[in-house]
């Protein structure tokens, strides 16, 4: 049965709760506030806590989900091959959601691609922060080679630092810093697991797509991220019909703990 965000009340408390995952293991989410519904995901490397600085005033406005993608923060590790689209459909199916804004970061914005290319009717609104895209052609780098060299060989402790020095260039001292480092450390070894069980369950990549897509979409990006979000940010904002495209100064690919405030005011000027 359908549940209407809307008919829940301003004083539900938050609640979590383990999203059972297709093909076995858990999901750990969490749900607060009341309103139209938004569903924040998370990049790679990273989990729930990422929001942590937007969460206190989204969930004034709206029902707010946040969940940890498979094998990071507290849900369980894959076992065997999932779609990260799957476990999305299976988080709103559990809360009793058929729509929802979506609202992904890195992976977490290129979840939300998929998912809305693969299921549009389900999606109300897109918010893309500093986004990857599936079907992107990434060009050649130092950095990137050395990530993918560390990647494969499981070197976690050389993918946690790379994590840092590639996409928190701002570093530990700016705002968000420390979480950012736990984040990270916490994370490292079990990314190596999940994303080696992760497939694209839609059988398509999503840029060749993205004129299909016809939700309202705000598509947002840090001064200080790397070069190539800032390509994929524009290729977004010229391929999907209905999108506008921000850049926020002072913050890099961590955005929603750099820059919280500008975020939450773009956030609540386009969701639904």
């Amino acid at each position: 049965m359908t549940t209407d965000s809307r008919e829940r009340s301003d004083t539900n408390p938050t609640r979590a709760d383990g999203v059972i995952a297709p093909g076995g293991g858990l999901l750990w989410a969490e749900r607060a506030g009341a309103g139209s519904p938004v569903v924040l995901l998370h990049g790679a490397g990273m989990d729930s806590r990422l929001w942590d600085a937007v969460l206190p005033e989204l969930v004034r406005h709206h029902d707010v989900i946040r969940y940890d993608a498979r094998g990071l923060g507290r849900s369980t590790a894959p076992r065997e091959p999932f779609s990260d689209v799957d476990d999305l459909r299976a988080v709103l199916d559990h809360f009793g959601l058929h729509r929802a804004a979506l609202v992904g970061l890195s992976m977490g914005g290129e979840t939300a691609l998929d998912f809305t290319l693969a299921h549009p009717g389900r999606v109300t609104a897109l918010a893309l922060v500093g986004a990857s895209v599936s079907g992107h052609d990434w060009p050649e780098s130092p950095e990137l080679s050395a990530y993918a060299a560390a990647r494969r060989a499981r070197d976690t402790a050389a993918l946690a630092d790379l994590e840092l020095s590639v996409w928190a260039a701002l570093g530990r001292r700016a705002p968000g810093g420390e979480l950012i480092g736990t984040m990270v450390a916490a994370n490292a070894e079990r990314r190596v697991v999940s994303e080696q069980h992760c497939v694209l369950s839609t059988g398509r990549d999503a840029e060749p797509h993205l004129g299909e897509i016809r939700v309202p979409t705000l598509v947002v990006h840090g001064v200080h991220d790397h070069p190539e979000i800032a390509v994929i940010a524009e290729r977004l904002v010229a391929d999907i019909p209905a999108a506008r495209g921000e850049t926020v100064p002072d913050a890099d690919h961590y955005l929603p703990l750099r820059t919280p405030e500008r975020l939450t005011e773009l956030l609540l000027s386009h969701l639904p």
